[in-house]
């Protein structure tokens, strides 16, 4: 797309730069700089930002106006996200449960989508881990470099969408993401800098366009940010572990926290093989962390 001058146009924040953003507006990036009244109102725009964009004939483009987040990420700043990739490793490193599943917790927590791929499945099966997630209500794949039609697969289920990846080094992230986007034109040593998986000092994030969303280069971005800056108030982390909702309002009493409770109708649930033992294991551990925080002390 053309964009003319002297009109507004609206697009996606892609890249931010020494005090210039730069705006995906249907295939044409834009560089722009933000009006003053973001400052004044103590805000600014991030890279996953829908914007709304004044184009000048002479001077800087300019966003007027940043459009309604569906949500935020405050370590490393990024909106929007539409699906949080959760690369585990079936081998070395190997899977840990409750990594797993504070992560899944924060995505849900964060308002995005949580897909899991268990990777390194020619060397050792997942079905284990495939049969509790899938359970759990998650969208899940087994995937090894090389293996074609999960490559087709994932990169269907993540077509259009806004995606960041996150796992522990050594589980395949960089391999995996060569595979899904070959177009990028990356080499696997430079994906590992270029999109986030080396030894990052910086926190600028950008998007790199794929076939027809973006994938967010998430510099130094770890299982441990993640953690810390998406911690779950405990009335709510209930609501994190999707496969407990039926169960709700079942419970003799209605304060039930699902934990050791009487005649709890989760508990009973995990008793009867619906819900994975590892999985309210990890909610109870979980629960226990973060019992004694107070709101506040989220945003700090």
């Amino acid at each position: 797309m053309s964009v003319d001058n002297n009109q507004n146009t609206s697009g996606t924040v892609i890249r931010l730069t020494g005090g210039f953003y730069y705006v995906d507006c249907d295939g044409e990036v834009l560089e722009c700089k933000a009006r003053g009244v973001f400052r004044n109102r103590g805000e600014s725009p991030v890279v996953g930002d829908r914007v709304s964009v004044s184009v000048k004939t002479d001077g800087y483009h300019s966003i007027d106006e940043i459009l309604p987040r569906r949500n935020f990420l405050v370590r490393p700043p990024l909106a929007n996200l539409d699906a949080l990739v959760i690369v585990v490793s079936t081998v070395e490193p190997l899977p840990n449960t409750l990594v797993i599943d504070k992560l899944t917790a924060a995505a849900l927590s964060l308002g995005t989508k949580p897909v899991l791929v268990f990777s390194k499945t020619d060397i050792k099966d997942c079905e284990e881990l495939l049969e509790t997630y899938t359970k759990s209500g998650f969208v899940t794949f087994a995937y090894s470099d090389g293996d074609v039609q999960s490559v087709q697969q994932i990169r269907q289920a993540l077509s259009g969408k806004l995606v960041a990846f996150i796992g522990n080094s050594g589980v395949g992230k960089s391999t995996l993401i060569n595979n899904l986007y070959p177009d990028l034109k990356l080499k696997t040593g430079e994906i590992s800098q270029k999109l986030g998986r080396g030894r990052h000092t910086t926190r600028t994030v950008e998007l790199f366009k794929t076939d027809s969303g973006y994938i967010a280069d998430t510099p130094g971005f770890s299982t441990v940010d993640l953690e810390r800056y998406q911690l779950v108030v405990k009335e709510e982390l209930m609501h994190c572990f999707p496969e407990f909702e039926e169960y709700f309002g079942q419970c003799r009493f209605n304060s039930c926290m699902h934990i050791c409770e009487k005649d709890c109708a989760v508990i009973e649930a995990v008793k009867d093989g619906l819900i994975p033992e590892s999985r309210h294991r990890s909610y109870v551990e979980m629960y226990n962390e973060i019992k004694d925080i107070k709101p506040w002390q989220l945003k700090s």
